[in-house]
């Protein structure tokens, strides 16, 4: 397995972070593309080559982008024809930049497929996913609003090879209640990207709350550096050993006084692991 780094974790300009990320002794970074300088929109092809280069340059490589979009995620009907085609043009950046995940939330999947959200969102991955099989991009959903058996089960029912899994055990922790390792089996034939994180669950609320802003994270969950939140870690790589998985641990940090020097601890955590 590879370690990598959330470029915005941190706290940087893109250019700084990444060569901060290489010195921290990472392979890859995972960059967010949906706003500002690494906006599809805001890169060129000459643009793109140049930072395709420049990161080649400091030895490292693009693990995923994140396309998160937020607000109602692909919930929203009415919404979704905008997201799938800015999707599709972050994917179209991703290969650009050598580089074939792109990561995002699409919203709480409901454990009964008859919901009428379900066919909404199966429909908007459809499309992504059928995009992704075209030009040879997945595109991972990030765990941790709805259990992992319920994830299985949408993923199972869209048909598309592309639309896989980016694995966030501390979500899964934090706020659906799910445990980690299992999450890796129930899931194993889609994790392409993980996320390295951890935190613990303060107080169990409905993810719809959650993930819906309706309840402050500050109430229910609280993210730690690594090692130190209610993730088991040797549990959790090894179920990823088992099921034959060599990609990227990539640390993702959201809060804490001092960012960079929690990445750095996580690091040195996952070395010791790996």
């Amino acid at each position: 397995m590879k370690i990598g780094i959330m470029s915005d974790s941190l706290l940087l300009p893109l250019h700084e972070s990444l060569k901060k990320a290489a010195n921290l002794g990472a392979n890859g970074v995972q960059i967010y593309a949906v706003r500002g300088e690494m906006a599809p929109e805001n890169l060129d092809k000459w643009q793109r080559k140049e930072l395709r280069q420049y990161i080649r340059d400091l030895g490292i490589e693009v693990s995923a982008l994140c396309g998160d979009m937020g607000g109602h995620a692909f919930q929203d009907e009415k919404e979704n024809p905008y997201k799938v085609e800015r999707s599709c043009r972050i994917m179209d950046l991703a290969l650009d930049l050598d580089c074939h995940v792109v990561t995002t939330h699409i919203g709480v999947v409901p454990s009964d497929p008859n919901h009428p959200r379900y066919a909404i969102m199966q429909k908007a991955c459809r499309e992504m996913g059928e995009y992704g099989d075209k030009v040879g991009c997945k595109f991972a959903i990030e765990t941790g609003p709805e259990m992992s058996t319920t994830l299985r089960a949408f993923l199972d029912s869209l048909g598309c090879k592309s639309m896989c899994v980016n694995l966030d055990p501390a979500n899964l922790t934090m706020v659906a209640g799910d445990d980690a390792a299992k999450a890796v089996h129930n899931l194993a034939p889609y994790i392409v990207h993980t996320h390295a994180k951890d935190g613990k669950m303060l107080k169990y609320y409905d993810p719809e709350l959650v993930y819906g802003g309706q309840v402050p994270g500050d109430q229910c969950y609280q993210e730690m550096p690594l090692g130190q939140g209610a993730v088991n870690w040797d549990e959790y790589l090894q179920a990823l050993r088992d099921i034959g998985y060599d990609g990227y641990l990539t640390i993702e940090r959201e809060c804490g006084k001092d960012p960079a020097a929690d990445i750095a601890m996580a690091v040195d955590f996952l070395k010791q692991r790996i």
